[in-house]
C-alpha cells in the first residue's frame, strides 16, 4: 500500500481567488467582502479574512460568533462572503475616519488592497465576520 495523501483542498490565495468589496443596502454601516475561486481546483476560504483600512498597522476585530460549523470549500467559480462591519457602538472614545482603501488578507501572507466604496466611514468598532457560504449568513453579523 502506498502512502495516503490528504484530499483537502489547499487554502484560497490571491493567486487562485479574486476579492471584491461592495456596498449593501442592509444592514446599515456594512460592506460585503466576496472571495471567488478563479483557479481550476477547489480551495478553502479559511477562517476569517484579516482586514485593515488605509495605513492601519493591525487588522480589525473578528466577530467570533460568526464562526461557521465547517470550513467553506469553494469549487472553481464559487464564492464565499464575509461581512465588514464599519462602525461599533457610538461613544465618547470612538474615533473614526473616511477610508479610501481596504486591505484584505485571505491568509496571513496572501492579500490585496481594494478601493473602498466612496464615502466609506469606519471607526474603532469595525469588525469582520468569518467567511460564510452565502451572503445572507454573512450579513447577519
Amino acid at each position: 500500500m502506498g502512502t495516503r495523501t490528504s484530499s483537502r483542498p489547499s487554502a484560497c490565495t490571491t493567486a487562485t481567488a479574486k476579492i471584491v468589496v461592495s456596498k449593501v443596502s442592509r444592514p446599515v454601516n456594512h460592506l460585503a467582502l466576496t472571495v471567488t475561486n478563479t483557479g481550476s481546483r477547489p480551495c478553502d476560504a479559511l477562517g476569517a479574512p484579516f482586514v485593515g483600512f488605509d495605513y492601519s498597522q493591525a487588522p480589525i476585530r473578528i466577530v467570533e460568533d460568526s464562526k461557521p460549523q465547517a470550513v467553506v470549500t469553494l469549487a472553481p467559480g464559487e464564492s464565499a462572503y464575509a461581512s465588514l462591519i464599519l462602525t461599533g457602538e457610538p461613544g465618547p472614545d470612538t474615533h473614526g475616519t473616511t477610508v479610501k482603501t481596504i486591505k484584505v488578507y485571505i491568509t496571513p501572507d496572501s492579500g490585496t488592497t481594494v478601493t473602498a466604496p466612496k464615502g466609506t466611514y469606519a471607526d474603532d468598532g469595525a469588525a469582520v465576520s468569518y467567511w460564510q457560504r452565502n451572503l445572507e449568513d454573512a450579513l447577519m453579523y
